[in-house]
């Protein structure tokens, strides 16, 4: 029986890859099951810089089962995210679940669309700032309560961390960091 943590990972046109392959290869290295989604139809997915992703499954059918995490990336795609009405009821269901969520870059928007900024700390995508002006924008990755927040591509590592130290422990954080020769 499989007991490794799981996380469910939402893929959209234009997400950013660094933000989302780099935390997924980090998860999966520390022995978590990432499972990536398309919130498309298609499986395929092509993010900002031209890069294509075959997802495992759809939204639709991963939505059917729980997740220890659920993660978020960003890009110029969450747009996409914000506007598909089945994602805020899934961060919702998720926190009332009481398991986190994790957002990068752009997509605390999304946490912040679904109501769970207010009075919490956090950071962001510093362009996101007119709509989040409580960034905490010196901080690479913020954790507040269920909330894993971190700013951008250049922090994507640092929140892949954060995800396996959440899930599984700080000590294999810092295996998987010393694995990659970071």
């Amino acid at each position: 029986m499989n007991t490794a943590p799981t996380v469910l990972t939402i893929l959209m046109t234009g997400f950013e890859e660094i933000e989302a392959i780099a935390p997924i290869d980090l998860l999966r290295r520390a022995g978590v099951r990432v499972v990536i989604a398309s919130l498309a139809p298609e499986l395929a997915v092509t993010g900002r810089c031209g890069i294509t992703v075959l997802a495992e499954t759809t939204l639709t059918e991963a939505a059917k089962h729980p997740y220890d995490l659920l993660f978020l990336p960003g890009g110029p795609g969450v747009k996409l995210l914000r506007a598909d009405p089945r994602i805020v009821p899934l961060v919702k269901a998720q926190i009332a679940a009481g398991k986190p969520v994790a957002a990068i870059c752009a997509a605390p928007t999304v946490l912040n669309d679904a109501g769970l900024l207010a009075g919490r700390r956090y950071t962001a995508f510093p362009g996101t700032a007119d709509e989040l002006p409580h960034i905490l924008s010196d901080q690479r990755v913020v954790e507040d309560g269920l909330l894993l927040t971190s700013r951008g591509a250049g922090t994507a590592l640092d929140l892949g961390y954060a995800m396996i130290a959440r899930l599984l422990s700080a000590a294999k954080a810092a295996e998987t960091k010393q694995s990659i020769c970071a």
